[in-house]
């Protein structure tokens, strides 16, 4: 059964990035096995730029990219927690893709989850 979507605040582990987003989770999030999400166990939800608020910590991003430089990957060069990435979907408009498991209040385990081929890209 969906859910309408509703509005989650998340962070990183230190706490200086700090954001809200509008996400239904009622919706599969994405595990991915490419190079760099295998690597750091993120659990994927995306949504559109509008749906995601940072509310703190934009200076302490840092922004990793590599192969073909679509994704801004963005970790807090304090704690190193990747929280979140910017990028463009396949129709060209920004999203957002949110790690669900910094988001509060969120059980990973009643999540569904759909195993996203990205070494395949």
């Amino acid at each position: 059964m969906d859910e309408a979507p509703r509005t989650y605040a998340g962070s990183c582990h230190c706490g200086q990035v700090r954001f809200e987003v509008r996400v239904d989770l009622s919706k599969p999030v994405n595990s991915c096995n490419c190079s760099i999400c295998q690597r750091t166990g993120t659990m994927l939800s995306f949504v559109p730029a509008e749906a995601f608020t940072l509310q703190s910590g934009e200076e302490a991003l840092t922004d990793y990219q590599f192969g073909k430089k679509h994704i801004h990957h963005l970790f807090c060069s304090r704690c190193g927690v990747k929280s979140f990435a910017r990028g463009t979907n396949r129709e060209g408009k920004t999203v957002v893709a949110v790690n669900v498991r910094c988001l509060e209040d969120v059980d990973l385990d009643t999540l569904q989850v759909n195993r996203f081929n990205g070494r395949a890209l």
